[in-house]
């Protein structure tokens, strides 16, 4: 069979473009790491570091302005008080979520999610709390706002300040597939929109979107959960990743599901050593 000049050099295009791809894909996860940080300096050659933390706050002068205002009467106050209550309850056979995690629970928020050998799955910080009342006996809260946010709020405002940890163990490939899925996702287009992560806060970081600016990428763990101007509730960091889905009508995936769980692992990884500012405030 016969194949034209312009069908063979298209077909080298899509070859040597999947190449690159899965090379990129399977690169090694700290050559990751650098890399986006390397571009992000070159895109914000004078924001520090640390400053991602901050989220889009820290390339919107006029949003941070707005954003330290708000924080001087944070709206997730009452959820953070709240959450506290909820953490020090004891259960009905006397034990508490306290038991459940090293330190009691205290200034450990940094260390999720990682990657759990014996399970052979990532934990995040939510699902090691639904853990917990499992192990107890209790039904599991429903994850993506209510209080499940409450509890996340109060455990990352115990932990302000402290460095995200969130490690790949050296002799585990399973942990190690675990974030290739996550990097995928956050690099695959979907949806109607044929969006991906990577377009809107990689590509398109610091750029209008309608009237707001993305975000980039890098910090985008730290400061959850986060109470919505939008909608007026505290929302958790997968239930953000469900909305962004929504707008660009690509599949929904649920919050917790393996999915997510990877991309919250790929991102926190790309977020190690920066500080823990949460709970926030987000429009």
């Amino acid at each position: 069979m016969m194949i034209s000049k312009r069908l063979q050099a298209t077909l080298v295009v899509i070859v040597c473009s999947f190449i690159t791809f899965s090379a990129s894909i399977y690169a090694d996860p700290f050559e990751d790491r650098q890399k986006m940080r390397a571009f992000y300096q070159h895109l914000f050659p004078q924001l520090p570091l640390a400053d991602y933390a901050a989220g889009v706050y820290a390339i919107d002068p006029d949003a941070k302005e707005s954003w330290l205002a708000i924080e001087e009467f944070p709206p997730y106050e009452l959820a953070l008080e709240e959450g506290e209550v909820l953490f020090k309850q004891p259960f009905a056979n006397g034990s508490s979520y306290a038991n459940c995690f090293p330190n009691q629970g205290i200034a450990i928020a940094q260390n999720y999610p990682y990657w759990d050998k014996k399970k052979q799955q990532i934990v995040t910080l939510a699902s090691a709390l639904n853990d917990c009342r499992l192990d107890n006996q209790l039904t599991p809260l429903a994850y993506g706002k209510g209080e499940i946010s409450y509890l996340l709020a109060y455990m990352a405002y115990t932990s302000r300040g402290q460095k995200i940890n969130t490690r790949i163990p050296n002799d585990s490939q399973a942990a190690l597939a675990a974030y290739q899925q996550g990097k995928a996702y956050f690099y695959q287009r979907r949806g109607q929109l044929n969006f991906s992560c990577a377009i809107c806060h990689l590509d398109n970081a610091g750029k209008f979107i309608r009237s707001e600016i993305l975000s980039p990428a890098l910090g985008h763990t730290t400061h959850w959960p986060a109470y919505r101007l939008n909608t007026g509730e505290m929302s958790t960091l997968h239930k953000r990743f469900m909305v962004c889905n929504k707008l660009i009508r690509a599949k929904v995936d649920p919050a917790q599901s393996t999915a997510l769980r990877q991309l919250e692992y790929y991102l926190s990884f790309m977020d190690y050593g920066l500080p823990l500012n949460g709970p926030s405030t987000r429009k």
